[in-house]
């Protein structure tokens, strides 16, 4: 998403600069004009400027934008942290949930850089695969800001004519489906592993959705963020899409993988896996929901648990009202 929004803002003649942790990695990309690793058969516009130099990239930045993943972003933020200007906005494209802190993307940068910059976060998060949006398909996104005024800032800076965002003002919902839809999509891709069909794969979408929902209200988020671009755009998305990285994850344990061969079949950070960890063994501690989907995928992963004997025994579960009251 980093290289994406940058060849978006290069398209609309704004001054960009891309930077990354691994600095030879960075001038490979510099040298071939394309992020042969994760965004292969796209060139990159001429004007995008490659800065290694942590003290360079953002010194006079107006607009930061956070690409980096979920479970590495305290450790590239503590090391940016110096050399980080006040008062700059900042949007996070990451989508999950620190392991063993809970936090979600604006709080892990707000907790590293200091609670007076919460009002200049903003979360930026829906159906936005990255390989067809650098193909310039049409797309959709909702950016998230406790500011509206930076929120419709940010959407001004980066909606195009193939690309368009609204704003909204539930961070806590729109961090939170981001984050969670990943775990639905494994479970997504394990039905198509074990070719359990379509039936069985939209009752997941629904009750996924309903988990996610359930879970994101306990936490203050707004019920109608799960039913829009955030919650049900992206997850209908991540869960069809043959691309997924963590529907695909999902898919190769269906058909008959450990959960550490799977993985090991991708570069690619899949932010499902931690995101389930967290949530069981730390967020469902905290506000008790029921989340049956999440478990199932949590004791395949981690618990050796097998698809099947999961799926039988969700579907033989205690039969139920479904809008209980």
């Amino acid at each position: 998403m980093g290289t994406v929004l940058a060849m978006l803002l290069a398209e609309k003649k704004v001054p960009v600069r891309l930077w990354g942790y691994d600095a030879q990695q960075l001038r490979q990309i510099a040298q071939s004009r394309e992020n042969i690793k994760f965004l292969p058969g796209h060139k990159l516009p001429e004007t995008i400027i490659f800065e290694p130099d942590d003290k360079k990239i953002i010194a006079d930045a107006d607009l930061i934008i956070s690409a980096v993943p979920c479970q590495f972003m305290r450790s590239i933020w503590t090391r940016l942290k110096k050399h980080t200007p006040k008062g700059v906005p900042i949007c996070s494209v990451a989508k999950g949930i620190e392991n063993k802190t809970l936090l979600r993307p604006t709080q892990i940068i707000a907790d590293v850089l200091g609670s007076d910059v919460s009002s200049g976060l903003a979360a930026l998060s829906g159906p936005t695969i990255a390989d067809e949006l650098a193909a310039r398909l049409p797309a959709t996104a909702c950016v998230a800001s406790a500011s509206d005024q930076l929120a419709q800032r940010i959407q001004l800076t980066l909606s195009i004519s193939w690309f368009r965002i609204y704003t909204n003002t539930d961070v806590v919902g729109v961090e939170l489906a981001g984050a969670m839809k990943n775990i639905i999509a494994i479970a997504a891709g394990m039905i198509d592993g074990v070719g359990a069909g379509d039936n069985a794969k939209a009752a997941l979408l629904c009750r996924g959705l309903a988990e996610i929902s359930r879970l994101g209200v306990a936490m203050g988020a707004a019920p109608q963020t799960f039913a829009g671009l955030t919650g049900l755009g992206d997850l209908v998305t991540t869960c069809i899409s043959p691309k997924g990285r963590n529907r695909s994850f999902g898919e190769r344990i269906g058909q008959g993988q450990s959960p550490a061969l799977a993985q090991s079949a991708t570069e690619s950070v899949i932010e499902g896996i931690a995101t389930c960890q967290s949530v069981v063994d730390g967020v469902l501690q905290q506000y008790k929901v029921e989340m049956p989907i999440t478990q199932a995928v949590y004791d395949i992963i981690f618990k050796n648990k097998s698809v099947q004997s999961a799926i039988t025994d969700l579907m033989t579960r205690q039969l139920k009202s479904e809008h209980p009251h």
